[in-house]
């Protein structure tokens, strides 16, 4: 894929927003903490991730938190910030009341929810909890259905009804309530790295697509495969926010760099290369290159550490402000 120089006038600024796994370890009040800085630090979204069992060696204590159960209490605990999945796991709710439970949440946020569906896929969850895991195609078979079904019950004008003949879901007569507070709906965020389904959905669905934990090159193949079949779809080149998420780690200099690397076990080198990570002056650097290579416009920052509270105001204070 060729390189498509930007000019650095038109680039736009990066929104920080904080994205959490508090199936590695956190319960409603460490994300409560979390949650509270990060508003009052102004950055531009709480997110968290949807899934019920710990990855790697963290004990995984306290235990799961429900996705949507716990952007239901931030909803009326915070005021100002956006909150979301990134991303709710397709296999986990059916989709009429998925439709139900975020129309829910976004009225008790006042508008302030945003949508991530994925298909679902990290296999020991679904052993340990019972949840069925099909086959790569009908996963994406069932997860494009649901799609249709989640933005269609929300985009049925009131007073008039819903239904849908698929494969895996029918739904007749079904009334699309409650209505959230964003009309037509709550914004829609997609992602992977798939090639042509992935791309296709995005086309259909998305508002925001974000590429996770990769490099640039494969991060901007995957933006230009989602453009093109945006604009196939008859949408504008450009109409897709573009967004990435990376491990984050920065530090005033290179010991409290070490430290917070530590912290969740992994080496400040690594890091560098493939998170954002470093000091003050090297994160900047590091966002600034994906911005120009990539022309993402948000940045979902994985911080694991959730007891690190000043980590978040160092971001806030001396990152955020050099990316306008």
């Amino acid at each position: 894929m060729p390189h498509v120089e930007r000019e650095a006038a038109t680039l736009a600024p990066v929104e920080l927003r904080i994205f959490t796994e508090p199936q590695q370890g956190a319960s409603y009040g460490d994300l409560l903490r979390v949650a509270r800085v990060a508003e009052d630090a102004g950055y531009g979204a709480f997110f968290r991730s949807d899934h019920y069992l710990k990855m790697g060696s963290a004990s995984g204590l306290p235990g799961p938190t429900d996705a949507w159960i716990t952007l239901a209490g931030l909803a009326r605990e915070t005021s100002l910030i956006r909150l979301g999945t990134l991303v709710t796991a397709a296999t986990f709710r059916h989709p009429s009341v998925l439709a139900i439970s975020v129309a829910q949440v976004d009225q008790m946020s006042g508008g302030r929810i945003e949508f991530g569906l994925g298909s679902g896929w990290y296999a020991d969850e679904h052993t340990a909890y019972g949840i069925d895991l099909p086959p790569t195609r009908e996963l994406f078979d069932r997860y494009s259905e649901q799609l249709e079904i989640i933005t269609g019950l929300w985009e049925t004008p009131e007073g008039t009804t819903f239904s849908f003949d698929g494969d895996h879901y029918k739904l007749t007569g079904a009334p699309g309530l409650p209505k959230p507070a964003q009309r037509p709906r709550p914004p829609v965020i997609l992602g992977g790295t798939g090639r042509k389904r992935t791309p296709q959905l995005a086309a259909r669905y998305a508002d925001e697509f974000n590429v996770p934990f990769n490099d640039i090159a494969t991060a901007s193949a995957q933006y230009e495969r989602v453009d093109a079949a945006a604009e196939a779809a008859g949408r504008p080149r450009g109409d897709i926010i573009r967004s990435a998420a990376l491990v984050v780690a920065v530090g005033r200099d290179d010991a409290e760099v070490s430290r917070r690397a530590d912290a969740i076990g992994r080496e400040a080198g690594e890091l560098r290369a493939n998170g954002v990570a470093g000091t003050v002056a090297e994160a900047v650097d590091t966002i600034g290159r994906w911005r120009e290579a990539t022309g993402i416009s948000r940045l979902y920052l994985q911080v694991l550490d959730l007891s690190d509270l000043d980590h978040l105001d160092l971001i806030a204070s001396e990152v955020a402000p050099q990316l306008a």
